[in-house]
């Protein structure tokens, strides 16, 4: 089966896009989403997020919570809100936020490359959330939530999404939080075979967020592939929804940390312990890590900057090697005890795009003791984690701007 192919995506009338594109399903909280769609019927979220549309209380994995994504994602379509293109397209798809441009195209990739590892993942997934993806598709009877995928720069396929991008856009659509979203229909047959063949041509794809989404992709296709004895591979469930851009387009921002205590030491203790595996430098101003191997560090009313020794680190293990495994094995394992951050209710962890003051707005309020400023994990460093088939530290990369819902949905029935 080729990697990728066109497909007739369900999207917003162009009147009514604006209305319709939402913030992912997973970035927001159910109370906010309840906020966001006050006087907005057409949100995408009354369909990503549809327990806004019930009681407060409910459990958002209610089976009636799937059943009103349903019911609003069928009232959309019939309304007119959500139109179905008539034949298989490819999508440029252009994200614009402040001087940052990334331009990619919206494609359905192979479930059977993902489930092969031609499709990479970096992430561990939870079965909870896996579960919640499945059933959302399979009440739906369709994909929403695009993967987003990454593919190493390649001169063919930038070049005709570049030129396609130089007219008119079928839709351009700048969200609340000032990201410009805008999607171009690639209908030309030429060019359309010239993008699969440059596809099937690269050795891998690599997901960068959307690894329950995928998995839950993987998951609906084996089921589906069970109970039809006429199974050729060639089904809209043998593909899933993506969005793909170049690797050197991206835009991976720092994924900080902060921990709520010092494990019993006073400030100038867990200093001196710091300095056995780091030098230090008191700064005057919050400090933004500029390279690899170096960490701001906030702790009681004062910024350090931190340089971790060479010695110290793996430069063969494209895992260990990562600034985020640095910091775990050097510092927040040995010296605060905190061996499983993915459950260890003691550290938490917070998105670049929120800033340097959020971390010194966590310490002195005393919430948090300590906290931690990152130099952002490399696209090439997540590539190389998986070539070689290991998975990334929770929290490695926060990637932005984020992919809009309601763009472009994919149709399995």
């Amino acid at each position: 089966m080729p990697l990728i192919r066109p497909f007739a995506a369900l999207r917003p009338a162009p009147e009514h896009a604006d209305a319709v594109l939402a913030p992912p399903y997973d970035v927001l909280s159910s109370g906010e989403a309840r906020e966001r769609t006050v006087g907005k019927p057409w949100s995408f979220l009354h369909v990503s997020k549809a327990e806004i549309d019930l009681p407060e209380d409910i459990d958002p994995y209610d089976a009636s919570v799937y059943a009103k994504s349903a019911e609003n994602f069928q009232r959309m379509m019939s309304q007119g809100v959500l139109v179905q293109d008539d034949a298989p397209c490819y999508y440029v798809y252009r994200l614009v936020m402040g001087s940052h441009v990334q331009t990619g195209i919206a494609a359905a990739a192979s479930v059977e490359a993902y489930d092969a590892e031609r499709i990479k993942k970096h992430e561990f997934t939870r079965p909870a959330k896996e579960d919640d993806r499945v059933r959302q598709i399979e009440a739906l009877g369709a994909q929403t939530g695009p993967v987003f995928l990454v593919y190493p720069a390649n001169a063919v396929v930038d070049g005709i999404l570049a030129d396609v991008a130089k007219g008119a856009p079928d839709m351009d659509v700048t969200a609340d939080s000032g990201v410009q979203h805008t999607l171009w229909v690639i209908r030309d047959a030429v060019q359309i075979e010239a993008i699969s063949t440059a596809f099937e041509a690269m050795d891998a794809l690599y997901v960068a967020d959307g690894h329950h989404r995928s998995a839950a992709a993987s998951r609906v296709a084996a089921s589906r592939k069970a109970s039809n004895p006429k199974h050729s591979g060639d089904e809209l469930y043998s593909y899933f929804l993506s969005v793909i851009f170049p690797h050197d387009q991206m835009h991976i921002l720092d994924y900080n940390r902060v921990i709520r205590d010092l494990k019993g030491m006073q400030p100038n203790g867990f200093l001196a312990k710091v300095a056995e595996s780091f030098d230090i430098e008191l700064s005057d101003v919050p400090v933004h890590p500029q390279g690899a191997g170096t960490f701001g560090m906030y702790l009681a009313g004062n910024w350090y900057a931190l340089s971790i020794w060479d010695e110290l680190i793996p430069h063969d293990d494209p895992v260990a090697r990562l600034d985020v495994s640095l910091l775990a094995a050097n510092l927040i394992e040995p010296l605060l005890g905190i061996s499983d951050p993915r459950r260890d209710t003691r550290i938490d962890f917070i998105g670049g795009i929120r800033g340097l003051e959020e971390l010194e707005k966590r310490v002195d309020s005393g919430e948090m003791a300590v906290a931690f400023s990152m130099f952002p994990t490399s696209m090439t460093d997540l590539m190389a984690v998986a070539d070689s088939g290991e998975v990334m530290p929770p929290k490695s990369t926060w990637f932005e701007p984020k992919l809009a819902d309601g763009v472009v949905s994919h149709m399995l029935d």
